[in-house]
């Protein structure tokens, strides 16, 4: 009798995907199997496929990458529209018990990994280490990038516009003070475009290297810091100096340094400058947030979800009515407008430009047709950016 030889195997390539094993089906806690001992073995199942689902993933994305730009950087084919959508998805899938916050976290992170195989992205924040900004760049793209500090928010721009970084993050308002006034000015010289937006809600926390609020002499921090503690600072340190500076990571360094010093900051910089927190959640309010833009060299596809900020300024806006003629297709074409703040032209005195937010993306239909009816009558019209709006 014939034997039949076996068919040879097909040879995997290497971005091939592979079978995962199958998870064993865990029993319910209260259930006669849910030993401590299977309950284990359980989870030991579990990570094994978990595992392999992550490299799965990551040579997927890998070859997403490599097909989209074969000789370009890992830039070139980063997506942030294409990341709030995965984002979204896995909120609206989310049965819990883990919290939405959670999961979007972890999903970060797995494509902030994924993304980095090659190379990092490079993204400039407004350092020292330890600051709120550099909580912001980590929250949007997660712990995989290379996180580059610089000493002023020009140096954040010119190193975006240089090419130097890929990406920068500033803040642009603060739920309590409101707009930073110095990031919004810099768009009106900067070529770059925004790319998210990041809203970090903000604990403020006192540290120093005393051991007690009686020694603190006097209290070093970021002017909107200081702000925001003011009333608690009132009450419970009033005969202490306050002192602004750069930012809140440069009062931790001087509360490190200098004798008497304290500082606001967030816990991070406590852990990096060595402080003891004298005190934490020291702000004003409860609900103390603040808003972060990314800005980068490109314009973005819609998301579905996304935000768009305009700068423009008419004619004479000191005639009656300008901002009303200037603003009327909007409300024409059903748009919302969720922001407004106005800023000298820097022209002429007196002359003032309308930094703009409004729902939606410029290509989607209604905006399109509202903003070329808006450019028509505006004497200076940009599209700053159309960007996913944050997440959570």
């Amino acid at each position: 009798m014939a034997t039949r030889k076996p068919n040879p195997k097909k040879r995997r390539t290497r971005h091939s995907a592979r079978p995962v094993p199958a998870a064993r089906t865990a029993p319910e806690p209260n259930s006669p199997g849910s030993d401590l001992g299977t309950l284990r073995a359980d989870i030991d199942a579990v990570d094994e496929q978990l595992h392999a689902l992550l490299n799965q993933r990551a040579r997927l994305a890998q070859r997403a990458g490599i097909s989209k730009h074969e000789d370009g950087h890992t830039v070139d084919f980063y997506r942030p529209e294409r990341e709030a959508e995965v984002l979204r998805r896995v909120l609206e899938r989310n049965p819990g018990p883990l919290r939405n916050e959670e999961v979007v976290r972890l999903f970060r992170e797995i494509m902030s990994a994924c993304l980095a195989q090659e190379e990092p992205l490079k993204v400039a924040f407004l350092g020292p280490e330890g600051t709120f900004t550099q909580q912001a760049v980590l929250r949007h793209f997660g712990h995989s990038v290379r996180a580059l500090a610089l000493p002023t928010v020009d140096e954040v721009f010119q190193e975006v516009e240089a090419g130097n970084a890929d990406f920068g993050v500033v803040a642009i308002e603060n739920s309590s003070e409101g707009t930073i006034t110095n990031t919004l000015d810099r768009f009106l010289t900067s070529p770059l475009h925004i790319c998210g937006e990041v809203e970090l809600r903000i604990h403020h926390c006192l540290m120093g290297k005393m051991d007690a609020l009686a020694r603190v002499l006097r209290v070093c921090s970021h002017g909107q810091a200081l702000a925001q503690c003011r009333g608690w600072l009132d009450e419970h340190l009033p005969d202490a100096e306050r002192v602004p500076v750069p930012s809140n990571a440069e009062g931790a360094r001087r509360a490190r340094d200098e004798h008497g010093s304290a500082a606001i900051a967030g816990e991070t910089a406590a852990e990096v400058y060595g402080l003891n927190i004298l005190v934490r959640e020291i702000e004003d309010r409860a609900d103390n947030t603040t808003r972060f833009l990314v800005v980068g060299r490109k314009l973005l596809r819609s998301s579905g979800a996304d935000r768009t900020t305009l700068l423009l300024t008419y004619g004479d806006t000191s005639s009656p009515g300008a901002l009303y003629r200037l603003l009327e297709p909007l409300a024409r074409h059903g748009i919302n407008m969720t922001r407004i703040e106005s800023r000298p032209s820097r022209r002429r005195k007196w002359d003032y430009v309308f930094f703009i937010d409004v729902e939606g993306h410029a290509e989607d239909e209604r905006l399109r047709k509202a903003l070329a009816a808006l450019k028509k009558r505006a004497s200076l019209f940009r599209v700053l950016g159309s960007y996913p709006r944050a997440v959570l």
